[in-house]
């Protein structure tokens, strides 16, 4: 399966991609399942599923708390191709969000191999530069899987254009400097990353870092082809009492961003 499909069904309705992450363990194995499962009934296009990650250097504190969580409560990449599995089922395209030392650790052509096998789509890996993915390309080329990397507005002409032709799927286009996660406004740098990541390929670019809500999810999407939300979505089952509240919270921001990137601001 490729995110392909997500972007086309979505341009034929004139509207941008709801891109929706949660991390593989949290707050449970099973539960993450069941959240990630009420976030694409309530309207998500595309899922990213995360691997909890020990050092998590580009990732704010609502992702780390959660990332901690569950590595405390023993979730390990085994962990991880169920859950893709059980959210690629719904038919919605599934990519793995992950630090590249875990992929390294597991193996490369072992982990593209899982991922397939699990239905995955692809791959996000933030601190991984195209120069620096030699065994990635390989793999991901043998197994015909979506091969994600970032821009950033720090990005220079020339990084863009190596980065982006690396790419299949989209390209991500990280709207801020900084660590993720939600924020009352969302970067005004964020639309001249993406009209020059487009003038550099024609893969759709996805916009991710600050949307916490519906207006502005619809402000992005008036200018990227999807709108990534991640901290937003955790904080739902963050800051719940119980699991049943935070899916609950968790299903209603979903049905609110799904509206917003309809509306485009």
């Amino acid at each position: 399966m490729s995110v392909t499909p997500a972007f086309e069904k979505a341009r034929a309705d004139g509207r941008a991609v709801l891109i929706g992450y949660l991390p593989a363990g949290f707050p449970t194995v099973e539960g993450a399942v069941t959240a990630i499962k009420a976030m694409v009934a309530a309207g998500v296009d595309l899922v990213e599923v995360g691997m909890p990650y020990s050092d998590p250097v580009m990732d704010g504190p609502v992702i780390q708390k959660a990332s901690d969580t569950a590595l405390r409560r023993g979730v390990r990449l085994r962990d991880l191709f169920p859950t893709v599995e059980a959210v690629a089922a719904t038919g919605v395209p599934t990519v793995v969000m992950t630090y590249w030392n875990p992929v390294e650790q597991y193996g490369v052509e072992r982990f593209a191999r899982d991922l397939v096998s699990a239905g995955g789509a692809g791959l996000i890996a933030p601190d991984l530069i195209p120069e620096e993915a030699q065994p990635w390309l390989v793999a991901s080329d043998q197994y015909e899987l979506d091969r994600i990397f970032l821009v950033a507005p720090s990005s220079t002409e020339a990084r863009i254009a190596s980065t982006t032709a690396a790419c299949r799927g989209f390209v991500y286009a990280t709207a801020v400097m900084g660590v993720t996660g939600a924020r009352e406004k969302t970067s005004d740098m964020a639309p001249n990353l993406v009209a020059r990541t487009r003038s550099a390929t024609a893969l759709p670019v996805g916009v991710g870092l600050g949307v916490s809500d519906g207006r502005q999810a619809a402000a992005v999407a008036g200018y990227a082809d999807a709108v990534i939300v991640g901290s937003a979505l955790v904080r739902c089952l963050l800051d719940a009492p119980d699991e049943a509240t935070g899916i609950a919270a968790l299903q209603r921001l979903t049905e609110d961003l799904a509206q917003g990137v309809r509306q485009r601001g």
